[in-house]
């Protein structure tokens, strides 16, 4: 009689010990073993992180700010192309023409070309939507069916669900799938429908910077004022000789900078002020053709979070740049393409 009251007390002890709570996305009553923070819904598949219920909605003079920030971010970097475009037409095209009309010809229709590519990849990448994710129904049983929101997070910010792979940004004030980093100088989030047009304006500033460093070279040349050298003969093969004939040379070409014209100056800025902006850019389209060559996103490498992720391949530049699936055949197989998608639709928790 003792050991079934004890079977009996000890019965109650641990279905007391249950923790009930409600999940989110359906509504529906959950009964966890034990206490935990982040737990996942077996009927809709949402996962409840109560940790994140905790922080706070920005503060109005924060969100204000990064608003202002990126708006003159963005007014400064078109105004930069303006006048990069601008006056390296005035500094270059006239020594062009003086040398072949038909020479002129090509380079004005080549920097009509890069211009309108690379203006037009920033307005679509800056002012077009990043990627906003769908309206689903949420938050109640009969409406919310078997695995509908498998892998769904509730955003704290925005009161609603949240899909994997996408994030919250704070700039912008809205979720962004496959969100890569909110930049600044484009004033907007790079995410799924705006990041190719984001990798196209790195490629085409790149190779717009290439062909303005490459052009002032040029025109410097011939715009340049003619060395006055001194004494250049090399007495012996001594050191002290040849660091003498490096003066001379470097004060030669000092004073003969000191008698360029207004163009000349304009072109060594735009010469150096190409080649920089060109290494910049490069290191950045580095990493993000990296990035998505591993079929990830910076945003999901520096984070902790079980997002699902794309088996690493050429492949994923293939999808990324929109290929027809038959490129994926010749040049991938078909058997890694289709490894690869059902990799991709691979859902962790």
């Amino acid at each position: 009689m003792d050991e079934a009251a004890v079977k009996e007390e000890h019965y109650a002890s641990s279905t007391s010990e249950n923790h009930k709570t409600t999940c989110w996305g359906c509504g529906l009553q959950l009964v966890l073993e034990t206490y935990s923070p982040v737990f996942k819904c077996g009927w809709c598949g949402a996962i409840t992180d109560q940790c994140k219920t905790l922080r706070k909605p920005d503060s109005v003079c924060f969100s204000w700010w990064r608003r202002v920030r990126d708006r003159l971010f963005v007014t400064i970097l078109i105004f930069f192309m303006l006048f990069v475009i601008s006056a390296g037409v005035w500094g270059v095209y006239p020594v062009v023409f003086a040398i072949s009309k038909s020479f002129g010809i090509v380079h004005c229709l080549l920097t009509i070309f890069l211009s309108i590519i690379t203006i037009s990849t920033f307005c679509l990448a800056s002012f077009s939507s990043a990627g906003a994710p769908a309206n689903i129904p949420w938050g109640s049983y009969p409406v919310v069916g078997k695995d509908g929101l498998e892998n769904y997070t509730f955003c704290v910010y925005c009161s609603k669900p949240k899909p994997p792979r996408a994030h919250h940004c704070r700039s912008c004030r809205m979720c962004v799938l496959d969100m890569d980093h909110h930049c600044p100088f484009i004033g907007n989030c790079v995410g799924s429908a705006n990041h190719r047009y984001f990798i196209t304006f790195l490629i085409a500033v790149v190779v717009g910077c290439t062909y303005v460093f490459l052009m002032t070279l040029y025109a410097g040349f011939h715009v340049w004022p003619p060395l006055q050298y001194g004494n250049l003969t090399l007495s012996g093969s001594s050191t002290a000789s040849a660091i003498s004939v490096l003066k001379e040379i470097v004060a030669a070409v000092a004073s003969s900078a000191l008698l360029l014209s207004a163009r000349g100056l304009v072109l060594i800025y735009l010469a150096f002020a190409s080649l920089s902006v060109e290494i910049g850019i490069a290191v950045l389209l580095w990493q993000q053709l990296y990035w998505i060559y591993e079929g990830n996103t910076y945003i999901n490498q520096i984070t902790s979070q079980n997002t699902p992720r794309r088996e690493a391949g050429c492949h994923n530049l293939l999808r990324f740049f929109g290929c027809p699936h038959s490129i994926f055949r010749v040049f991938l197989g078909s058997g890694n393409s289709g490894k690869s998608q059902d990799r991709s639709s691979t859902k962790l928790l």
